[in-house]
Formats: C-alpha cells, structure tokens, sequence
C-alpha cells in the first residue's frame, strides 16, 4: 500500500486524515534550508533538471527509492524529508547547514586574499572550522566567476560574431 493510498482512505483499515492534493515531502524546503540548488540536487543523483523540479511539486506518491537518492544529495536525515515540522532544520542540521556556508565564504575568502596576513587569517579559520567538523574537509568555496552586469550591459555571448556557414542548412 503507497502512501497515497493511506491519505485517501483507500488501502487498509486505518485512514490518514491528509489532504492528497498537498505534497508528503519536504524536497524543495529542504533543499533550500540546506543551501543546496536544483541543478547540484540533479547532479548529485545523475537525473536532469526537469525531473528534479517534477519531484519537488509532486503530490502524489513518490517511490522511497528517490527519497532515498534525495537524501543521499542533501545529506539529511530521511524524516527531514517526509515530516511536516517547523520551518527550519532540527538543530544539527540547522548547525551543519552553517557550518558549511561559514566553510564556503572562508574557501572563498582564502581564494581571492591578495595579502599575505588576509591569506593566513582565512587558512586559520579554514583549519579551525576543519577540526570542528572534519567532513568540511570536501567542500568547495562560492563560486566566483566574475562581477554582476548591469541590466543594460550586454554579455560575452553578444559579443562574438558567428559566420554564416553555421546558419546554412546542412541538406543542401
């Protein structure tokens, strides 16, 4: 018997009082607590985008395989996922959470230091926060690709110029 099943009266003796038309995940809630985007969700489980998205708006039954595979991606607790709690993580998840974006910003900072006494501050807080929870060990820092355009500068992209054989049919 699903868990669908249960919620709408339809399996088993005891009924479940849950509205069907509501999800029995926390998927995208969590995601967002953890910090975590769609498309790292859907590298982390081999599966595209799209399908991602499906499995965060389901509301009917989705199979434990995949909230198994979700949990594996946001390394949280499988009941993180399924009950309904607070708005937040519990309280060691909540920590991890921090930790981990504290780690991220120190990574980041240490990266981009120029002078040596920024350089050594940020790799003392790396290692600190490293003995603190040694599974930071793998995390990587923000990602800092370049500055933020404004909306009227135009990207890398509208720049080049392509030549015309890439816009002639192949065919002819």
């Amino acid at each position: 018997m699903s868990i669908v099943d249960c919620a709408c009266g339809t399996g088993g003796s005891e009924e479940l009082n849950l509205p069907v038309n509501r999800p029995l995940h926390r998927l995208a809630a969590v995601r967002r607590l953890q910090g975590v985007s769609r498309r790292t969700v859907a590298r982390r489980m081999n599966v595209d985008l799209m399908e991602i998205r499906r499995q965060e708006r389901e509301t009917s039954d989705l199979q434990l395989s995949q909230l198994y595979e979700w949990q594996k991606a946001l390394e949280v607790p499988v009941t993180e996922l399924l009950v309904e709690s607070e708005d937040t993580l519990s309280e060691p998840l909540l920590k991890r959470a921090q930790l981990i974006r504290l780690m991220k910003t120190a990574l980041a900072i240490l990266e981009q230091a120029e002078q040596e006494p920024v350089h050594l501050m940020a790799q003392t807080l790396v290692d600190q926060l490293t003995e603190m929870m040694p599974e930071l060990q793998g995390v990587s820092p923000w990602h800092a690709v370049g500055k933020r355009r404004r909306l009227d500068e135009l990207g890398v992209a509208a720049q080049r110029s392509l030549s015309d054989d890439v816009f002639l049919d192949m065919n002819d």
